[in-house]
């Protein structure tokens, strides 16, 4: 009796294997098909899916670097998770130079970066910025100071001065996508406009509010009022060279209303003005001048006395956010934190070399991997199906993987999968956690997949170079994933 239930178990272990196994030759047949399909012959394509031991399940050029799109920021999100850890937050401070007298602060007035991404966000994770202003101006009123006879500083210096990446095409600098990172940022280094016009074709449309305002910039306005149905044709070019931001184009005489959110790449002196308004409300006297540390000669770190700080959110629930919705700004300040963590300068350069060396510290070669800003949007950043696959592996190692995973979005979830896999069981589909990416021409997934028998995949499918349309290239990329879901 005995040798015949090991038999039925040994039988029912054979036949479970030989079901694996034929599920996972399903996936190689499957990619076999792409291969014949014109759409992805004509394109550039890496796919690989690997077992928990390393061992290749189905490829296709695994080791062809490809641009990678926005699955960059599975990179930066986790290595800034495992070098920072799930519960690190980012730091403000307010101080001063010179003296107070007589509740007069003879100095300037400084408001400290550290880097935090979120702060005067509007997204939930962030603090409202009325209650971290409120914090600031308590933090002066116990310092004994009720008037500024000094300016307001923004100083962005924990970064080094480069807002944007040099790789980043000039096309991207104005939309918000576009938002590189500073030492102190604002409101996701973003500027609102509100502009009004008569309806009457032909004539100007004109700006009645911005928000943050950036003293000293030049706004050329050349927006005119076009035909009712004629669509929004109007554009908007900012860069991190000059004070200067131009809206051009048309808007339909139909939209009486119109507001618009674009890059700002001055975001440390919009921060001080904003405050130095709040500070008015808060009967703070203030003759004071707004200012970024950019143009204003600011004193040594070692001669401002600090007087109060405020912290972000933790790592976590940033990198969260990161991660489901894609947020680019994140991302970017992110890879600097680890460039400014590890070598102590907040640079693209020293950002490089700092996820080089924690890779290194994981046992990952950098074979197929070439990074150079934190989100994908640049153009110049090359990496294979294979070292994504192997960079997932050592991550699941990790002990902050619990947190890196649940950042991962899902088909049907909150998220930038929201739509994908739409004709699937939810508790099926529910077993992918991946990051997507789009360019012009790229798309991509990379992630995990939750094996029924409670194991996992490893697996990335990067396209680039198609000259369908993405919705074309779309289906037989979600093909892939369901057949890996099998």
């Amino acid at each position: 009796m005995k040798q015949a239930v090991i038999f039925l178990i040994f039988i029912s272990a054979f036949f479970t294997q030989v079901s694996a196994e034929a599920r996972e030759n399903n996936v190689q047949k499957y990619i076999n098909q792409l291969k014949q399909d014109t759409l992805y012959t004509n394109a550039a394509v890496s796919i690989m899916v690997m077992d928990e031991k390393g061992r290749n399940v189905a490829s296709w050029n695994p080791d062809m670097p490809l641009l990678t799109a926005s699955t960059m920021k599975t990179i930066s999100t986790g290595m800034a998770l495992r070098l920072l850890g799930p519960e690190y937050r980012f730091t403000t401070k307010i101080g001063y130079t010179g003296y107070i007298k007589d509740g007069v602060l003879n100095g300037d007035l400084y408001i400290i970066g550290g880097g935090d991404p979120t702060l005067g966000s509007r997204d939930t994770v962030a603090y409202p910025i009325d209650s971290i202003f409120g914090i600031w101006a308590e933090s002066i009123k116990l310092a004994g100071i009720a008037t500024i006879k000094g300016n307001i500083i923004g100083d962005e210096r924990y970064f080094e001065n480069e807002i944007i990446p040099e790789s980043w095409a000039i096309s991207n600098l104005g939309p918000t996508f576009g938002s590189g990172p500073s030492g102190l940022a604002f409101m996701e280094n973003t500027q609102e406009f509100k502009f009004v016009h008569s309806g009457v074709e032909g004539d100007a449309v004109n700006i009645v509010g911005i928000y943050p305002v950036v003293p000293g910039m030049i706004i050329e306005n050349d927006i005119k009022v076009a035909p009712k149905k004629s669509g929004d044709r109007s554009s908007y070019h900012t860069t991190d060279l000059a004070r200067v931001i131009r809206f051009s184009g048309t808007v339909p005489a139909d939209r009486e209303i119109i507001e618009f959110t674009g890059s700002n790449k001055f975001p440390g002196a919009g921060c001080a003005e904003e405050f130095r308004k709040y500070l008015l409300t808060q009967n703070i006297k203030s003759n004071a001048l707004s200012y970024d540390s950019r143009i204003y000669k600011v004193a040594p770190y070692d001669q401002i006395q600090v007087i109060g700080e405020t912290k972000s959110p933790k790592l976590a629930s940033i990198i969260n956010v990161t991660n489901r919705i894609s947020n680019n700004f994140y991302a970017e300040t992110l890879f600097k934190t680890i460039g400014k963590t590890i070598t102590g300068t907040g640079s693209y350069d020293s950002s490089r070399v700092a996820v080089l060396r924690l890779f290194k510290e994981m046992g990952l070669s950098s074979k197929g991997y070439t990074q150079v800003d934190g989100s994908g949007l640049s153009r110049q950043n090359y990496v294979s199906a294979r070292f994504f696959c192997k960079y997932f592996s050592l991550l699941k190692e990790s002990n902050t993987f619990g947190d890196f995973f649940k950042s991962l979005p899902q088909p049907g979830g909150p998220g930038t999968l929201k739509n994908v896999l739409t004709d699937m069981e939810p508790a099926v589909k529910s077993r992918l956690h991946a990051k997507s990416g789009s360019l012009s021409n790229v798309k991509c997934y990379a992630g995990y997949v939750e094996r029924q028998d409670g194991g996992m995949y490893y697996f990335a499918i990067l396209t680039n170079n198609y000259s369908a349309r993405t919705a074309q290239m779309q289906v037989g990329i979600e093909g892939f994933m369901k057949e890996l879901l099998k």
